[in-house]
This record gives structure tokens, C-alpha cells and sequence, in this order.
């Protein structure tokens, strides 16, 4: 239990820096296919898609279980502490599908602009922060 603490920032900095780019990934669809007739800002973008997803999104993804993992590890006494941890392990798994499913649309973006209207990512856009929300109560409230 001498890292916990540790681990538990590393944990707290991933997981924010995870929730930043599945913020933004969605916002850089939205401009790729509403711009789809401008080649040259499409370029950038996708560029913009490919690092954000690559280079922080799916490095902090990671950061974030394996810390979440090495806490639990550490202290299982969590898994009794009340139905919150289930729930917020739930709303992580359903997180982790999002963040593939942001691959899948980036991939289908990259082979037609217009696979989705502009608006449906604006709505898809808004699946992480009730996530989020949902994450946090469990963890600081614990409901149950």
C-alpha cells in the first residue's frame, strides 16, 4: 500500500488525459465531415485524428486500466466496498467500447466524408461526458 497513493494520481492524470481525447476525437469528425469539399483541411485533420487517437488517447486508455488494475490489486478489499465500484468498472468498460468504436468511425471518415452527417457526431460527441459523470458520482458519492 506504499504506492497507492502514487498510483492513484497516475491513475486520476490518465484518466483525464483519456477523457480529453474522446472530448475532442468526436469534434474533429464533426470538422471532417462537414468540410469534406475542402481537401487540404480534411488532410490536416485527419492528421489531427490519426496522433490524437494514436499518439494520446489509446497510451492513456491504457495508463488508466493498468493503474485502475494495480489499485484493485492492491487494495481488493474495494470489490466489497459497495455496488460503485461495479457500476464505475461498467461505465469504464462501456468508456473502452466507445474509444474503439472512435476507431472505427475514423476509418470509415477516411474512406468517405460523408459516412455520418456533421450532426450525428455532435450527438455521439456527448456519450463520454454522461460516462464521465456517471463515473465520478460512483467514485466520489458511492450511491451504493
Amino acid at each position: 500500500m506504499e504506492y497507492y497513493n502514487w498510483i492513484l494520481a497516475f491513475h486520476v492524470m490518465s484518466f483525464v488525459s483519456w477523457m480529453a481525447m474522446l472530448f475532442y476525437q468526436p469534434r474533429l469528425y464533426v470538422y471532417h465531415a462537414e468540410n469534406a469539399d475542402n481537401q487540404g483541411f480534411v488532410k490536416v485533420v485527419e492528421i489531427q485524428e490519426y496522433k490524437l487517437i494514436k499518439y494520446i488517447g489509446t497510451p492513456a486508455m491504457w495508463a488508466t486500466i493498468l493503474s485502475g488494475g494495480a489499485m484493485l490489486w492492491l487494495n481488493p478489499g474495494l470489490f466489497h466496498s459497495g455496488g460503485w465500484l461495479h457500476a464505475k468498472i461498467l461505465f469504464v468498460l462501456l468508456l473502452i467500447a466507445y474509444h474503439f468504436s472512435l476507431e472505427y468511425h475514423r476509418r470509415k471518415l477516411l474512406a468517405n466524408p460523408a459516412y455520418k452527417p456533421g450532426k450525428f457526431y455532435r450527438f455521439y460527441n456527448e456519450v463520454p461526458t454522461l460516462l464521465m459523470i456517471g463515473i465520478v458520482i460512483f467514485v466520489v458519492v458511492k450511491p451504493f
